[in-house]
């Protein structure tokens, strides 16, 4: 690879960023460094990277940080035990007791839960608002406004936000925008081009995308976030492992294959669904009837592997499609090649239940995986026939 990987396709990007063959054996993967620690030149010198000690830093995760940073666009990249550990070291990094967020009204329930339940007893505090409304978000925010924490699309109501207006907005405002970029992906879209300052990813979800391993991620231009980041990781010790950085590594090669499949699945799906007589409303940004298509046309590549429908049976008919397909698994996550199925409110949404957040209880929501789309729809249509 060149000094600057932007000049490949995001491909050649996925394969070749932080990866060259390892000088010692020629080997054409990266090596997994399963140690703690390492050799020291003398006391207090490092050897060639500044490896030391594994929780600062592990060459397997820095190859995977490398590639993460080339693939959104951004000049720094950080590997996390978990998306909810990414997404804590940007809060704890940029708020401080009496800073106000503005959040989505449509954010993941785990996101909701630590701003919530844990962030506001260390003194901050939160509005909610459409993020898809822009004169609502202006209304939302205040003088004490450090953060706009948006999803887009978001979970599990798949709404999309113009994150090029909210950049503006922000910083106008004197914030930062953070994007949750797990469900999109950087091969469907990269909020930092779009004038973002923080992208976080559950790296667990599409990125990994085998469902075998859990870690996160943040990546950023700036250099400042970037050394408060990396010195709160030392610090808190929220790490992944190597066998977890190369995991994800191995399933960022081909993610611009997989994500193809999961939209063509996602959109014949959506479609199917949009014409059934027993699902109400189906939400997905790639059916032309969404609220936001245009827009997701326009900052996304294709619109994704989630698909979310409310079933006109109210909850327990909703209860029983999840129940009763084969081929989709009833599991919480998503993003893995296999078709999962779960009902948010009561397993990945619980969190908001009582809350301005609360999913409706006929939600239904879909991770199609990359399985032949015609075995998906029979499967899907034999459990909306028998609920």
């Amino acid at each position: 690879m060149v000094a600057d990987p932007a000049h490949y396709g995001f491909e050649t990007r996925a394969i070749h960023a932080g990866q060259k063959p390892d000088p010692r054996t020629g080997s054409v993967i990266v090596p997994i460094y399963q140690t703690s620690t390492y050799a020291q030149d003398g006391v207090g010198g490092t050897r060639e990277g500044d490896y030391e000690y594994s929780r600062t830093a592990n060459p397997t995760r820095t190859a995977l940080e490398e590639a993460l940073a080339a693939l959104e666009g951004g000049r720094h990249a950080l590997a996390f035990a978990s998306g909810m550990a990414a997404g804590d070291a940007v809060l704890r990094t940029t708020l401080r007791p009496g800073d106000h967020v503005v959040l989505g009204n449509d954010v993941y329930g785990g996101t909701f839960r630590l701003i919530d339940k844990v962030l506001t007893e260390w003194g901050v505090d939160y509005s909610v608002a459409s993020l898809s409304n822009l004169d609502e978000v202006r209304t939302a925010m205040r003088p004490e406004t450090k953060l706009v924490w948006c999803e887009s699309p978001t979970n599990p109501l798949l709404g999309i936000a113009d994150i090029a207006a909210l950049a503006e907005l922000a910083h106008v405002g004197g914030a930062k925008l953070v994007v949750d970029n797990t469900f999109a992906t950087p091969y469907l879209q990269t909020p930092l081009e779009l004038g973002a300052d923080v992208v976080v990813h559950s790296t667990t979800k599409y990125l990994g995308g085998h469902s075998d391993v859990v870690g996160g991620a943040v990546v950023t231009d700036s250099d400042e976030l970037r050394e408060k980041l990396f010195f709160l990781r030392n610090t808190a010790g929220a790490v992944p492992g190597a066998f977890d950085a190369w995991l994800t590594l191995r399933g960022l090669k081909t993610l611009a294959v997989r994500m193809e499949r999961h939209c063509g699945n996602a959109e014949l799906i959506a479609e199917a669904l949009s014409v059934h007589p027993k699902v109400e409303r189906v939400y997905y940004p790639g059916l032309a009837e969404h609220p936001h298509h245009s827009l997701a046309a326009k900052q996304m590549r294709r619109f994704g592997g989630m698909v979310s429908f409310t079933l006109s049976g109210g909850e327990r008919a909703a209860l029983d499609v999840a129940a009763g397909t084969t081929l989709f698994t009833l599991a919480e996550s998503l993003g893995g090649v296999e078709s999962l199925i779960e009902h948010p409110g009561r397993m990945t949404h619980a969190s908001v239940a009582g809350s301005l957040l609360q999913v409706p209880d006929a939600l239904v929501r879909l991770s199609v995986g990359i399985e032949d789309p015609h075995d998906l729809l029979a499967d899907l249509r034999h459990a909306l026939d028998a609920s």
